[in-house]
């Protein structure tokens, strides 16, 4: 089964501005669902589990697209993680959302969630994710996370999960000036460079296609 990882740079859920791209990611997921009603699983870490966006997240993909939705939560709450792995297991899609890319990762980690994600990508359960939820399948990532928690007043590059060979950066459109400056400092091959309303598709390992709802994609080599 073909395996797919779709990164959108970013956008507003709740101001439907990457509706023309989440309507192409849930007829990815209707297809794999078959006969039954496709299951959309949302994974908010990188927002500390911020509930008003799971709904806003549901009001989007059941609302609008006519998916079944859940949520997989782990911030707040003690982690029962058979509960979890069944509900990955229903999932024909999972979207992570945007926030803190690097206490998302350690989260994961801290979980266990990180295996469940990677066992559902095996399986060919379609991902998807925005800004934080986008560039963490790389081998490295262009992160605003240090700047969040007060630990610097710069962009990081940072080590990411690596499913995705190369670096990616999100917003681009917004921080075109400050990835340049990263860039004239070090070389460190290649990159996917995402900007707001727009997404790259991944197929098993390959950039396959970019999708716009007015934003665009550039892969460069630094």
């Amino acid at each position: 089964m073909d395996k797919y990882i779709i990164a959108i740079g970013g956008g507003e859920l709740r101001q439907k501005e990457t509706l023309e791209i989440d309507r192409q990611i849930a007829e990815m997921a209707k297809l794999r669902a078959g006969d039954k009603r496709a299951v959309a699983l949302f994974i908010g870490t990188a927002s500390h589990d911020f509930m008003p966006y799971y709904n806003t997240f549901h009001k989007t993909y059941t609302g609008e697209l006519g998916l079944k939705t859940d949520c997989a939560l782990t911030v707040f709450k003690e982690i029962d993680y058979e509960k979890l792995k069944g509900k990955f297991q229903k999932a024909d899609m999972i979207y992570v959302g945007g926030g803190d890319t690097v206490f998302m990762l350690e989260k994961w980690k801290q979980t266990g969630l990180d295996k469940l994600i990677l066992d559902a990508y095996e399986r060919g359960v379609i991902i998807a994710g925005l800004s934080a939820g986008a560039i963490c399948w790389f081998e490295r990532m262009f992160t605003d996370s240090f700047m969040i928690s007060g630990e610097s007043n710069e962009y990081q590059i940072h080590p990411a999960l690596g499913l995705l060979k190369g670096g990616a950066c999100p917003h681009y459109n917004e921080r075109a000036d400050d990835f340049k400056s990263y860039a004239g400092k070090e070389k460190s091959g290649k990159w996917i460079l995402i900007e707001n309303l727009a997404c790259a598709v991944f197929k098993n390992g390959q950039l396959d296609k970019t999708l716009s709802a007015g934003g665009k994609v550039f892969e460069v080599e630094i």
